[in-house]
């Protein structure tokens, strides 16, 4: 099973589970089905972005600085600003 087919399952099985929810073919009680349910995707939405700028802040934070790889991109900057001189092309 491919990653994309897992996610689309997942997406598939809760979103049944939520209208089966909403619809209240489930019973719950009143104030359950009347103030909890409806906002069920919105608390959803908002723990699914906050969870992505955790892992985005935390990405940034673990950074590491690569020394080797500053020099070699460096190295790649010249030999591109060198072929376009070859070939009549002012970059500075």
């Amino acid at each position: 099973m491919t990653r994309a087919l897992q996610t689309i399952s997942f997406a598939l099985l809760a979103s049944s589970l939520y209208l089966v929810c909403f619809l209240g073919l489930i019973p719950f009680p009143a104030k359950i089905q009347d103030e909890i349910i409806p906002v069920l995707p919105l608390w959803a939405l908002v723990s699914f972005g906050s969870y992505l700028l955790f892992k985005l802040g935390w990405g940034v934070f673990t950074f590491n600085d690569v020394p080797e790889a500053h020099a070699e991109l460096m190295k790649e900057i010249d030999e591109a600003r060198a072929d376009l001189r070859k070939r009549g092309i002012d970059v500075e």
